[in-house]
């Protein structure tokens, strides 16, 4: 049976390119469950995939994507059946595992989340990897932060991950202020539910100070680097820091007084090897309580043909919300 897949191949060495073509399924790699994936999701870990960054995919060619939502082929499980509608994200899916920009893919039965009730594949989608983690973000921030307890700031709140935190904490009742270095953001963010947005300056001012004055009740942090350590600066006493990329920069430019004078907790966020109960749990929370109803209005639909642009789009930081893959257009 031949598929379409989006291929990066090496041409020369540090050399790529990425293209649409037929592949079989005798191309994937062995395992438990053959999927038909309907419908994928644009992630910061794709780009790197689909530019040879070799940290992230070691062996070309390889059809990246690390999110994919489709129907079951084939199994050779019972728990799942031929026929069901599931997802599968994060584990080494559109790493060094074909992934879900492939309308078929092959993997353990391990990594397969059947899809929650309440959830369609294309709104599954329109959340993935970058939905789930803000997921898992926000169940850090509610199960410490009451909404009354004051504001929950969201860094890098137009990209994917931040976008879906600023509309679930919204819909969760917490005033959410949203921070953003594009000025055309403002309009986007408030229709997400964020009651302020302000620029990168407003929250690196103090950044020289071992302690800025306190503000937030709870952070949900994507970037890394200055603005996670400015943001756990200016953290009330008690407060709650989650934080899960570093797309500003892998390193933290702070002391301990955040955390011995304030008591303020920092919280790591690995979307990619949580176990499966931690999955199915964000998922029917996803599902059903915290699904936002800005939810349609946060995704960009795109073909595999169009992925490339999009791609040189996020890599330059000048996309908002999420970009979500149809492969059947």
């Amino acid at each position: 049976m031949n598929y379409k897949a989006l291929v990066v191949e090496e041409l020369c060495p540090d050399v790529f390119e990425c293209k649409v073509r037929s592949r079989v399924i005798d191309d994937l790699p062995p395992g438990d469950v053959l999927i038909r994936v309907k419908y994928s999701s644009l992630n910061y870990k794709d780009v790197l995939s689909a530019s040879g960054n070799k940290a992230i995919t070691k062996d070309y060619p390889h059809t990246p994507g690390i999110d994919a939502a489709g129907m079951i082929e084939e199994s050779n499980t019972d728990e799942l059946a031929t026929g069901k509608a599931v997802i599968v994200s994060g584990y080494d899916l559109g790493m060094n595992t074909s992934g879900g920009f492939g309308q078929c893919i092959r993997v353990p039965a391990s990594w397969v989340v059947p899809l929650p009730e309440g959830l369609g594949l294309k709104q599954s989608m329109v959340y993935g990897t970058a939905g789930f983690t803000a997921g898992m973000s926000v169940e850090k921030i509610v199960e410490s932060v009451q909404p009354d307890e004051g504001e929950v700031l969201v860094i890098g709140a137009t990209g994917g991950v931040g976008s879906v935190a600023v509309a679930i904490l919204a819909k969760l009742g917490y005033k959410v202020v949203a921070v953003s270095g594009k000025a055309e953001a403002k309009d986007f963010l408030e229709k997400l539910g964020a009651e302020e947005v302000i620029g990168r300056e407003s929250l690196q001012k103090n950044l020289d100070r071992p302690l800025a004055k306190a503000r937030w009740a709870g952070v949900v942090d994507t970037v890394g680097g200055e603005l996670l350590a400015a943001a756990v600066k200016s953290t009330k006493p008690l407060g709650v820091v989650t934080c899960c990329g570093n797309v500003a920069s892998p390193d933290l430019p702070l002391n301990v007084y955040p955390f011995i004078l304030r008591g303020v907790t920092l919280i790591g966020i690995d979307a990619q090897n949580c176990g499966m109960a931690v999955r199915k749990r964000i998922w029917e929370k996803l599902a059903e309580d915290w699904k936002p109803s800005s939810l349609e209005k946060m995704y960009k639909e795109v073909s595999l043909h169009e992925l490339s642009d999009e791609m040189d789009k996020m890599q330059k930081a000048s996309h908002m919300g999420k970009v979500l893959v149809n492969l059947d257009l």
